[in-house]
């Protein structure tokens, strides 16, 4: 399969090249070389001349559409990138996290200004793409305070460390001495609805979204810099809720679909001449976020509910309160014939757990109806020392780049119980314990642990002949916790013809246990058979998991073939890149483990196992799981500047991306059992596999003419599979393609307005089978649709620069 999707790549390449070799305008400046620094130690180097593919986002194609979150406007202009929008997942519906190449959302390692991004404090434990991983969060840094997205398609952990298995997202802040702008924007979804029980549909006008924004550059001295950015923005709830069946007619009971979010921001990035060759740099950045998504809603005749309290049921609702915190200071110059950047930053990221409009029923009447469900915090500093030196080989036609460095890397995560009530058994009638929803965190889940690791690396970029260019790459890596891990890179670039090359890579990398995954711990009291049922998720290491067979988390491990085709004339490139990414030990989320005193023999089994712990049913993160992906990445661009009818700039981007998985995780313990549960069954399996599009593609066109303009932009997704444990109730998002269009008009050369629309043709992932879904038919459309289930959204944006 590999070899046939080089060869794929290479005619694909070719055949590009070779039908538009004399598509080539007169005016070679409207080429774009944009200057790259991700992937490369080598300054000055564009994306076209790079060893590594290196996609490169500006921030007009971020704010020339509808979107007001980082992550989904990057979704639809990266095909590589992917960013479902889950419903009815705890706070996974606040913290929605994106994935590159069909990828776990923390096999992309994410950079701010090229420094590492700390993770989120959320562990995904729920029914998303993206489960049992611990991601950065994209959505908090504001689109307003970046001037561009450096995304690089290749595994990097030889030259940046843990997480760039799929590849390195680089966010750059902007640099601005003077000058600036102001953004607000209003926008909502206006669509039909139609689901498997109410086929006549709905007219739905909500998700009301309101921004602004705000940035302005300021002189330091003759060459500093300070570019200030407030960002504010206002999300209104949308629900796609099929109608409940235990009404006639049916009514919408439920609440599914985008979470109301209120997010406040402010970044400030910093730079001052320190003398004539080196320079101090900084930045802050500040996001609080608040959040309130619905869980499935409690009928009035719900076993779980209070009627004295709820005599008509409710719909509880799940409060995330998010603090995230960006620092960093440091300092670069020249010392002889080294260039030297020393650094320190820090990251912080709070989430506080709140649960509205619900009640804990083992209280009966006495219950409370708001919680305080507990926090977590992750935290994360960082100290680096990064150099550089031409090195003059003699044999080589050019000086080479030597780069080496080291990193120090401290992090901490922290558990704090919520309020009694919120998770304690209060003994009425035998209902089940916990805020229903959200069950808090119980104090036996408190936990406060941290660790560090520090690493070396060195890289050395040659251009052994004037079109032979190599890089080779190693990196040294010792964690407090499981011990070391080295990795290396080679990459090289041929250039066969002046605008012609061939790249390509090998390489190695891995992905160390988070914190998250390794301390996570939450416990929920469930009524099982009528029995109160203790079920918890427990840490690989603790006494539970343990005599389960679970043992300590190692790295995940991956190994990284790369070979592709870069071609360029004039206003015209092309470039196609197949890889393989090989993964070991993959970190996972079992299965609940149940056991039963009058289950079967294997249910029997667990029930003895656990029993001394007070828990009949567990499940924990184990290290185990295989996997292949293998993929194919074109992009094709043609720049052209007409005089009666405007400039254009047309791109043509697509993926293909498959995932097998090739190895699945067993214990000792449980194999033994009569027949031995599956830790990761088929649901996981599935969603490993095609969860996320095979197929995706991008093609935009954006025009502009004198004070007018244009984006006009198709995205086709293949199907993606919506899985359930029993194979016949599984079911498809359908292969669907999404039409965005925006025009715009400037005034003055400094005012300019927007009206737009996303999805203007209302387009929808195939419905939720009403043999699926629930009785309170909650979940209208599948959770994994890689583009969400919300429809047309139509906005207007006014901007005002200076």
């Amino acid at each position: 399969m590999r070899t046939q999707l080089l060869l794929l790549a290479a005619a694909s390449a070719s055949a590009l090249a070779v039908s538009t070799a004399n598509a080539q305008t007169t005016d070679d400046q409207t080429a774009v070389e944009e200057v790259v620094v991700t992937g490369t130690r080598t300054a000055g180097r564009s994306r076209l001349d790079t060893v590594s593919p290196v996609d490169v986002v500006d921030s007009k194609a971020l704010t020339r559409q509808g979107s007001t979150e980082l992550a989904q406007a990057l979704s639809t202009l990266a095909p590589s990138l992917n960013f479902p929008r889950p419903s009815a997942v705890d706070g996974t519906d606040s913290v929605r996290p994106a994935t590159l190449r069909g990828l776990a959302p923390d096999q992309t390692l994410v950079l701010l200004n090229g420094k590492r991004g700390h993770a989120a404090a959320l562990v995904n434990v729920n029914g998303s793409v993206g489960r049992g991983s611990a991601a950065f969060d994209l959505n908090t840094i504001p689109t307003a305070a970046l001037d561009r997205v450096e995304i690089l398609r290749e595994g990097a952990a030889a030259q940046y460390g843990s997480d760039a298995i799929a590849g390195v997202v680089n966010l750059r802040l902007r640099e601005a001495r003077s000058g600036g702008g102001a953004t607000a924007s209003y926008g909502l979804y206006n669509t039909e609805v139609k689901t498997a029980r109410d086929t006549d549909g709905r007219k739905a006008t909500d998700g009301v979204t309101y921004t602004a924004s705000v940035w302005q550059g300021f002189g330091i001295g003759e060459d500093g810099y300070l570019t200030v950015t407030a960002d504010w923005s206002k999300r209104n709830p949308t629900n796609r809720s099929d109608v409940s069946s235990a009404f006639s007619p049916g009514v919408v009971t439920g609440r599914y679909g985008d979470a109301e979010v209120e997010s406040k921001s402010l970044f400030a990035n910093a730079g001052l001449p320190i003398g004539e060759t080196w320079k101090a740099y900084g930045w802050l950045g500040y996001q609080h976020r608040d959040g309130e998504s619905a869980a499935f809603p409690r009928l009035a005749n719900n076993a779980a509910n209070i009627p004295s309290i709820y005599p008509n049921g409710f719909l509880p609702k799940i409060a995330t309160d998010i603090d995230d915190y960006n620092a960093a200071f440091g300092a670069k110059g020249e010392a002889g014939a080294y260039t030297i950047d020393a650094s320190f930053t820090y990251g912080q990221n709070d989430i506080e757990y709140g649960v509205k409009d619900s009640l804990n029923a083992s209280y009966g009447p006495a219950s409370p109806t708001s919680f305080n469900a507990g926090s977590m915090r992750y935290r994360q500093a960082v100290a680096s020392l990064d150099i550089t030196r031409p090195l003059a080989i003699a044999a080589f036609a050019q000086p080479s780049t030597l780069a080496f460095g080291a990193e120090y890397r401290k992090e901490s995560y922290d558990i704090v119980a919520g309020e009694q009530a919120s998770w304690a058994n209060g003994g009425y009638n035998g209902l089940a314990a916990g805020a229903q929803g959200f069950p808090g965190f119980r104090p036996s889940n408190a936990v406060d642990v941290s660790r560090d690791n520090y690493s070396f690396y060195v890289d050395l970029d040659s251009q052994v002949t004037d079109k032979l260019d190599v890089d080779i790459a190693a990196r040294f890596e010792d964690y407090s916790d499981f011990g070391t891990k080295t990795t290396g890179k080679i990459a090289a670039r041929y250039d066969i013809l002046d605008g012609f090359a061939v790249r390509g890579a090998v390489s190695t990398g891995f992905r160390a246990p988070a914190l998250q995954q390794q301390y996570f711990t939450a416990t929920s009291t469930n009524i099982i058979s009528g029995t109160a049922t203790e079920v918890g998720t427990f840490p690989a290491t603790s006494p539970v998991s343990a005599v389960l067979g679970a043992k300590a988390l190692e790295p995940e491990e991956s190994t990284n073939y790369s070979l592709g085709l870069v071609y360029h004339r004039g206003p015209f490139e092309v470039t196609v890149d197949a890889y393989q990414i090989d993964i070991d030990n993959r970190i996972v989320l079992s299965e609940n483990i149940q056991g039963s005193a009058t289950g079967t023999a294997t249910q029997q089994a667990i029930y003895a196992l656990l029993a001394p712990y007070g828990v009949t049913t567990a499940r924990f993160f184990i290290n185990g799981v295989d996997t292949t992906t293998k993929g194919v990445d074109v992009v094709v661009r043609y720049r052209l500047d007409a005089a009666e009818a405007g400039r254009f700039d047309l791109t043509l981007a697509g993926n293909y991306n498959e995932t097998e998985v090739t190895r699945l995780p067993t214990t000792n313990t449980l194999s033994s059992l009569p027949v031995p549960p599956a830790l990761f069954a088929r649901v996981n399996v599935q969603t490993f596999e095609r969860g996320t599009p095979r197929t995706k593609f991008v093609a935009s066109g954006d025009w502009s003419k004198g004070p007018w303009g244009a984006t006009l932009k198709l995205t086709g997704y293949g199907t993606v599979l919506q899985p359930n444990a029993t194979p016949s109730l599984d079911y498809w998002t359908g292969r669907k393609a999404v039409i965005d269009l925006e025009a715009r008009r400037t005034f003055a050369d400094k005012l300019t307005w927007a009206v737009g629309a996303n999805n203007l043709f209302d387009e929808y992932p195939n419905r939720t089978p009403a043999a699926v879904n629930s009785t309170s038919g909650v979940v209208g459309f599948p959770n994994y649709s890689p583009f969400g289930f919300n429809g047309r959204f139509v906005y207007t944006r006014l901007s005002y620069n200076w």
